[in-house]
Order: C-alpha cells, then structure tokens, then sequence
C-alpha cells in the first residue's frame, strides 16, 4: 500500500452534509492513520481553524474598498497560466552585459509578464504585503529563442525584453522545458502587435521553430506508438479554459477527462486510496506535457501503468482551470444552497443552480460526479468514502475568486458541495421528471 508523505498532520470536517450549519467541529488527526491519510492542498491551509465567519461580499466596490491592497495582489498577478522551478540566469540588464549566474527560481507566467521568486509563489505572496516585489519581465514585445550557444547547460533558451535585459531558463528534463518554452511564446503571441510592442523577426522565427522542433525530436525517441503523422501544434489542454477546449473538440465535456476517467474505471476502482494517494509528479507532467503536444495518448502504455498518475493528472487539469469547474459567478450561490437546512431544500436549490451552469460546466461536472459515485460504491476496497472525496476534490473544483482570511468556512463548503454532489448524485443531475 502506498503512503502519503505529503504532510504531517491533516484536517478533517466532521459535519456532514446532512448536518446542515451548525457549529463546525474540525479535528487534527495523525497523517498516517489508515483511513484518513490525505494529501496537502493549498485550499485546506486553515488560518484560523477555530473561527468561522460569514464570507465576505463580493461585489467588487465592496471588495476593492473593505479589503487591504497589500493582501490581495493585483488582478493580473492572479491570472497565472504557469508555474514551477526553473534554473534562471539573467545575462544583461538595459543592454548592459552580466556575469552568468545561474539560481534556482519560482517563475510565475501571467497573460503579460514573467516574475522571479527566490522561493514558492505561497510564500512569496506573503512578503508582498512588506512591500517586497519579485523580478519581473514584461512579455510585450519580447522575443524568445533557444540558446544553446550561450552556456553548456543543455536545453537552455532565452528570452530578450525591449528594455535590452536578457534572461536564460533552463531545466535538464526535455518536456518540462519544452513546455515552458511553448507557454512563454503563446503568451508572447497573444500580446498586442502595436507600435509598444514590435513586430515578430520571421527569421527569429523561424530560428524558434527550428529549434523547438530539433529539441522536440530528441525527446521523441523517448515517446513510443507516436508517428509524426499524428503530430500536432501546441494543444494547450492543460491551463486553458474548459468552454475554449470544448470548443476545439466540438463536445461539451474534454476527451482528456474522457480518456482518464475510462483508464480509472477499467483498473483503479478497487485501488487503496485512489485519487488521494499522489502519483509520481515527474511522470504526471510528462504526461501533461504530451497531452498538450499531441493528437494521440495511450493511457495503457506500460508509462502510465501506475492508475495515480492518471488520477493525478486529471486532479491537475482541473486545479489548472483558469476558472474552475464551479464557475466563480456560482460560488457565492452554491455556498448560500448548501447552507440550507432542510435537506430536500438544500438539493433542489442546488440541482437549480447546476441546470443554469454552461453546457461545459455542467455536462463535466455530470460525468465526473457519475464517475465518483463509483468509485464511492467500491468503498470498502478502495477506502475512499464521501466524505474522503469530497476533502480531495472540493477544494480543486470550487474556490473563491479571491480568497482572504475566511479560508476555514470556505474549506468546509468546498467539502460539503462536493459530498452533497456524490450523495445526491441522481436527484441532483436526474432528469426534471425524476
């Protein structure tokens, strides 16, 4: 059986669903104890677990008058398309060359710039409200190409502002840098092609393409059962939004979500732990890295023979939902239905609220719920209850736009939505007749 090592301690709400709003009790338990050994997510960090407040409005005069600036960091800072480690290495600043050396850094990708952190984006927020501020690149403008040439390093490229400073990245695994350097350019691509920021050199692209496409090939050898023939451009299912990804598909529910759903219910549905115990990270964005690079995925390849990491990457797509699956427009809704007190209220006014959901939303959250409700039946084998699902996956589906210090109440609305999802499964996603 596998552990969870991810944390030392987690927490567990104990209110059901069915216990409507009465005071909410949490306990501290031990990682380690059979049942109950569940992985840390940001969503469930309790700032003060033993206080329970009312959430905050939402109207955005409010919030933008009620809620200290230095706490909530600006709207595009929260448009995050990437994030991750990378070796970083900044060679020029204002045209004026530096010595290299290389760091290790937190690189943030937003719809517009690049910032640097020293450490984890988490921690990094927090010194913000001291007024520190990271490294930042702005994207408009800029050009970005491979850069072997520039240091021994292998799979290095570099990325050059209208201000003259240069920056190198790098990562000593293929796919992860491939990925990135996809990312950076897209967002690049998207940015206004006006007189403040210049037009793309072709011959600069072609030398990016060129390039890609050389490193690319290197790491095909690695790739079994994937002809060139099958090849596509950058899909970009990971991180873009559900409706756009529906959209290239022409359904209402993505055929990742498809594909990971049948390889669970094939041979995970009996598996100890399936969907908390984490699979290899390594191996999870490898294979987020083909799916947003390629036309065809295998999920019986012998690579992906571990079941978690298919479960992990698809917790993964939808943790990198630009907005997830629960629209932000909804939250606020779905927390005053399943505040409700009386029970057959409390499904009715949350089957309403699913019927206005946008086909996407709505269809995918029908098919992800249905498939759940499996893996809850196999209960007894897979030590997954609803209340263990609902710790896993409510956290990953619905959030706050902007979370601030009400993180406790959220986390246990988060839960008890989801719970009430899977209990409630038929009445909530039945038919109007039923």
């Amino acid at each position: 059986m596998q552990k969870s090592t991810n944390s030392d301690t987690s927490v567990e709400t104990l209110n059901s669903t069915r216990q409507g709003t009465g005071a909410v009790q949490m306990r501290i338990k031990n990682a380690n104890s059979h049942h109950d050994r569940l992985s840390q997510s940001k969503s469930m960090i309790l700032t003060d677990v033993g206080k329970v407040t009312e959430p905050i409005s939402r109207h955005r005069r409010n919030h933008s008058q009620h809620i200290l600036k230095d706490v909530i960091p600006p709207l595009e800072q929260l448009m995050v398309e990437k994030e991750g480690y990378l070796q970083k290495a900044k060679i020029a600043d204002g045209g004026k060359k530096l010595r290299k050396n290389w760091s290790t850094s937190w690189i943030v990708l937003s719809s517009r710039k690049i910032e640097f952190y020293k450490e984890s984006k988490q921690q990094a927020l927090s010194n913000m409200k001291t007024g520190h501020k990271p490294e930042s690149v702005d994207l408009c403008g800029a050009h970005i190409e491979w850069a072997k040439e520039k240091s021994s390093r292998k799979n290095v490229f570099q990325i050059t502002t209208v201000s003259g400073n240069e920056f190198l990245l790098q990562s000593d695994i293929d796919f992860i840098i491939l990925d990135w350097f996809h990312a950076i350019k897209n967002a690049i691509d998207r940015l206004p092609k006006d007189s403040s920021c210049p037009s793309r050199n072709l011959e600069l692209f072609k030398i990016q393409r060129s390039s890609s496409t050389e490193l690319l090939s290197h790491y095909d050898s690695d790739i079994k059962e994937q002809k060139p023939e099958h090849r596509k451009s950058l899909n970009q299912i990971f991180g873009s939004h559900l409706h756009k990804v529906c959209e290239r598909e022409n359904s209402t529910v993505p055929w990742f979500v498809k594909q990971c759903i049948e390889a669970v219910e094939k041979r995970g549905l009996d598996v100890d732990g399936i969907y908390r115990v984490s699979g290899n990270l390594a191996t999870i964005q490898k294979l987020r890295f083909i799916v947003n690079q390629e036309e065809k995925l295998n999920l019986d390849d012998s690579q992906w023979e571990d079941i978690h990491v298919v479960t992990g990457a698809l917790k993964m797509f939808f943790r990198e939902l630009p907005e997830p699956l629960f629209p932000y427009s909804f939250f606020e809704q779905f927390v005053e239905a399943i505040k409700k007190q009386d029970n057959t209220t409390r499904i009715e006014a949350v089957k309403s609220l699913v019927q206005k959901l946008p086909p996407p939303n709505r269809d995918t959250m029908k098919v992800l719920f249905g498939h759940l409700t499996k893996i809850v039946a196999k209960a007894s084998k897979n030590l997954m209850s609803t209340q263990s699902l609902g710790i896993v996956f409510g956290p990953t589906l619905l959030r706050a736009e902007n979370e601030t210090g009400n993180m406790a109440i959220h986390m246990v609305y988060q839960n008890q939505i989801a719970e009430l999802m899977l209990s409630e499964y038929s009445k909530i996603f039945g038919s109007e007749e039923d």
